[in-house]
C-alpha cells in the first residue's frame, strides 16, 4: 500500500480521508494544498499561474521526498493511521521547518481540521518553533517589534492594521499563508501557529534561499511586482482633512509655486461629495472642477481624489446598487455596515461587476476630467464593530474571505485605468492583503496618533510591509489626530517627521489638525437647527453649522503652518527629496523588475552581521543610503551601527567613517543622520 503518488512534477499524498498536493510553484518553491475528503482547489487569491517547474520526486512505501531546486519537502506517514507529516530542507540538508510531531499521549494533529457543523472547517496548521530564529514581515501592525518571534497577530484588516500574511526567516525560507479568511497567526517559543476561523483547505507557499532578497525575488514573483512609479508619485505631496472647497484647494497649490517649492501631487480628500457613494463632486464646493484640474495641470501637480466604499442609503447610486446586488450583505439586523456622517453600506469590490459599477461612475466624473490618481480610504473596510461572522461577499463569508477586500478595490481601480490605456498606474490605499502591490497599491499607515511612540512604530511598521512585499508605502507625516501646528512640542515632532517622511517611499503630508473649521452648507438647513461637533475614535463626525449636515475641516497643515524656522526645515527636505530623486527612480525601478524593497532592514543588505538582524529603528533606503530617524523628543543626537565592510559618509557634514561600528551621530533640529555607503552619492553631500 502506497500513501504517496507522483503526477507530473507534482506529489500527491492521500491518508485518512486528506488529500495532500505539492506543486513546483516557481525556481526553489512549492505550493502546498491539503483539503478533506475532496481534492484541492487551485484558488488564485494571490499567488499568479506559473510555468511548469521541474521537479525531482522520490517514493518510498512510508516515506516521499520532492525537490525543486533550493528547497525539499519531505512525507512521512506515521503509523497506525496517524496522519501523515511534513519537512522542509534547503539545498544542504539543513531543517528549515517542520511540522509539530504527532504522536504521544496528546493526540494533537498538525493540520487540525475542525468542523463545523453544517459548514466548513476551522483550521490550524503547527510548526516547530526554533530557538534563535528570527521572523520578519506580515504587513502592517502597530508596534514597535521588527522581529515579530514570540508575538501574536490577528489575521484581519483594521484602520491602520494590513494583514499580510508573508513572513522572512533567518533560517533561510520565507513563507505565505495563502488564505484570506479571519484568524490568527502566533509565533509562539514553544509552536508557531496558523489559523483560518473558517475555510475549505489549508493552503500555502514555501521558498528556499541564501539571502534575504533572494527570498524577497521569489516571492515577488508569484505574487506580482509594483508597476514603475510615474515621475508624480516620486516628488512631494501635499495634504490635509480636507480642502472642502475648490478655491482653497486651488489657492494652497498656487502658494506652493509662488514659494517655488515643488510640488508633485495635491489630494481632494473625503466628502467632496454630495452623498457617500455619488462617487462626483459636490457643486456647492466644487463648482468647475474642470477648471481646477486644468490650473493643477498647468502648475505641473496632479490632483488626487478620496474615494471610499461606503454607499449611502441616500446616495443617488444606493437603490440600483442594492437592486443589482453589488453591496456587502449583512447575515442578520439591518443592513447597515457603517454610521459616519450618514447610513451607509459598502459596496463589494470581491464582485466584479460592482468593481466595473464603481469604476465607470468614477470614470464619468472624475478620471474622464484628467484625475489619473485615486485616494482609496476606508480598504478594510472598515465595518462598525468589524463584526466579521455578520457579512458575506460575492468570493464568500467574511470569515473566509474577508482579508482580500482591499487587494481587490485597488484591482477594481487598476483594472479600470489600464484598460483606458494608462501606464504606471498609482493610488493610495489604506490598506492592502498579498497582491495588493501589483494592482498600484500605494498603502498608507492609516488614522495613527501624532505622538512619539506612533512614530517609533511606523519605522518598524514600513519595514515589515516592505518584507511582506509591499514596496510603496507611506505615512501620514506628523501623524493623523489631531495635533496643534503653533504647538511648540508638536512642531518639533512633525519636523523630526518630515526629515524621516524624505527618505519614505513616499514622501505625504497630511493630519487632522487644530483648530476645527465649521462648514456650514448654504441651505439654511431643513428646520434651522445646530450641530455640535462629535469626534469618533477616528476623527470628526459632525461640524456645528447652519444648514443641513455636512463634515468639519481641520487646520492648516502646509509647510508654513508651523513657524519660520520650521518651513526652512521642511523646504529644506523637500529640496533634498528633489535632489534624491535619480536615485529614488532606480529604487522604483528595482521594485518593479525584481520586487526589491524600497525601504530595507538592515538584515537586507548585510544578512552576515548578526547585529543587522536586531535593528530596528535604523535602515537603508535602497542600497546607498542609511537612515536614521530621530524618535524622541529633544535628542540631539542617537546611536547609529554602521555595517562592516563599507565605508560611511554623513550626508550633512562629508565626514567619513569606517564601517563596523557604533558611533553617536549628531542630530540639531535641522538634520536628521543619513549616511551614504561607500561615497557612491557626493551629489547629495551638504545638501541639508
Amino acid at each position: 500500500m502506497s500513501f504517496f503518488a507522483k503526477e507530473k512534477n507534482m506529489l500527491k499524498c492521500s491518508l485518512n480521508s486528506e488529500h495532500l498536493l505539492f506543486i513546483p510553484w516557481e525556481e526553489n518553491s512549492l505550493r502546498v494544498l491539503s483539503r478533506k475528503i475532496s481534492k484541492p482547489e487551485l484558488t488564485d487569491w494571490a499567488l499568479l499561474p506559473q510555468g511548469e517547474t521541474a521537479s525531482e520526486i522520490t517514493i518510498e512505501e512510508r516515506k516521499a521526498r520532492i525537490t525543486v531546486g533550493k528547497i525539499s519537502a519531505e512525507i512521512k506517514a506515521g503509523f497506525y493511521g496517524s496522519g501523515l507529516h511534513i519537512s522542509f530542507y534547503n539545498q544542504k540538508g539543513e531543517l528549515l521547518l517542520a511540522e509539530k510531531e504527532f504522536g504521544s499521549a496528546l493526540q494533537l494533529d498538525a493540520r487540525f481540521f475542525n468542523p463545523r457543523i453544517g459548514g466548513d472547517y476551522k483550521l490550524k496548521l503547527s510548526f516547530e518553533s526554533y530557538e534563535n530564529e528570527k521572523l520578519y514581515g506580515m504587513g502592517q501592525y502597530q508596534q514597535p517589534f521588527l522581529d515579530i518571534k514570540g508575538c501574536n497577530y490577528e489575521l484581519a484588516q483594521r484602520n491602520s492594521q494590513a494583514s499580510v500574511p508573508f513572513l522572512l526567516s533567518n533560517r533561510g525560507y520565507g513563507f505565505l499563508w495563502h488564505n484570506p479568511a479571519i484568524g490568527t497567526a502566533n509565533f509562539g517559543k514553544n509552536l508557531t501557529e496558523w489559523t483560518a476561523e473558517s475555510t475549505k483547505q489549508m493552503d500555502y507557499w514555501i521558498t528556499a534561499g541564501d539571502t534575504p532578497a533572494e527570498i524577497e525575488e521569489r516571492f515577488s514573483a508569484v505574487v506580482g511586482r509594483a508597476p514603475m512609479m510615474p515621475e508624480y508619485g516620486m516628488g512631494y505631496w501635499q495634504c490635509k482633512l480636507r480642502y472642502w472647497n475648490q478655491e482653497q484647494l486651488l489657492s494652497v497649490a498656487r502658494e506652493y509655486k509662488r514659494r517655488n517649492i515643488p510640488i508633485d501631487v495635491i489630494i481632494c480628500d473625503y466628502f467632496h461629495w454630495p452623498h457617500m457613494g455619488d462617487f462626483r463632486f459636490d457643486e456647492e464646493y466644487f463648482p468647475d472642477p474642470d477648471e481646477m484640474v486644468k490650473e493643477l495641470k498647468e502648475m505641473g501637480i496632479e490632483l488626487m481624489v478620496s474615494v471610499w466604499p461606503q454607499i449611502s442609503l441616500f446616495s443617488e447610486n444606493y437603490r440600483e446598487m442594492k437592486e443589482k446586488g453589488l453591496i456587502v450583505q449583512s447575515d442578520k439586523g439591518v443592513n447597515i455596515a457603517m454610521q459616519y456622517v450618514e447610513d451607509s453600506v459598502f459596496y463589494d469590490a470581491t464582485n466584479p461587476e460592482a468593481r466595473k459599477y464603481v469604476w465607470e461612475k468614477c470614470k464619468q466624473n472624475y478620471y474622464d476630467k484628467g484625475i489619473k490618481a485615486f485616494w482609496l480610504d476606508e480598504a478594510e473596510p472598515e465595518f462598525a464593530g468589524f463584526d466579521y461572522e455578520n457579512y458575506r461577499f460575492y468570493s464568500g463569508t467574511d470569515l473566509q474571505t474577508g482579508n482580500i477586500f482591499p487587494q481587490n478595490y485597488s484591482r477594481g481601480f487598476y483594472e479600470g485605468m489600464t484598460a483606458e490605456g494608462q501606464e504606471n498606474v498609482i493610488n493610495l490605499v489604506r490598506c492592502a492583503w498579498t497582491g495588493s502591490q501589483r494592482y498600484g497599491a500605494l498603502v498608507w499607515s492609516g488614522d495613527i496618533h501624532s505622538n512619539w511612540p506612533t512614530l517609533k512604530d511606523q519605522i518598524c511598521a514600513g519595514q515589515s510591509m516592505a518584507i511582506a512585499g509591499i514596496p510603496w508605502w507611506t505615512t501620514d507625516i506628523g501623524g493623523f489626530v489631531m495635533g496643534d501646528p503653533s504647538d511648540p512640542e508638536f512642531q518639533e515632532l512633525v519636523v523630526r517627521w518630515f526629515q524621516w517622511g524624505a527618505f519614505c517611499p513616499v514622501m505625504r503630508m497630511h493630519g487632522f489638525r487644530t483648530p476645527i473649521e465649521e462648514i456650514k452648507r448654504g441651505d439654511g438647513g431643513a428646520d434651522g437647527a445646530r450641530y455640535d461637533v462629535a469626534l469618533g475614535a477616528n476623527g470628526p463626525m459632525y461640524a456645528r453649522m447652519d444648514g443641513s449636515i455636512n463634515c468639519t475641516s481641520g487646520g492648516d497643515n502646509e509647510i508654513w503652518s508651523y513657524g519660520e524656522d520650521n518651513y526652512e526645515i521642511m523646504k529644506k527636505y523637500i529640496e533634498l527629496r528633489e535632489n534624491m530623486r535619480p536615485y529614488i527612480r532606480e529604487l522604483m525601478r528595482q521594485a518593479h523588475k525584481n520586487g526589491s524593497p524600497v525601504m530595507r532592514p538592515m538584515f537586507y543588505e548585510f544578512p552576515n552581521e548578526k547585529i543587522c538582524w536586531n535593528l530596528n529603528l535604523q535602515y537603508m533606503f535602497g542600497p546607498d543610503l542609511l537612515v536614521a530617524p530621530i524618535t524622541e523628543p529633544k535628542a540631539g543626537s542617537r546611536e547609529v551601527y554602521l555595517p562592516e565592510g563599507a565605508s560611511w559618509t554623513d550626508m550633512r557634514s562629508g565626514q567619513e567613517y569606517a564601517g563596523g561600528q557604533s558611533m553617536k551621530a549628531q542630530a540639531p533640529i535641522d538634520y536628521m543622520p543619513v549616511f551614504i555607503k561607500n561615497r557612491t552619492h557626493p551629489e547629495l553631500v551638504g545638501t541639508v
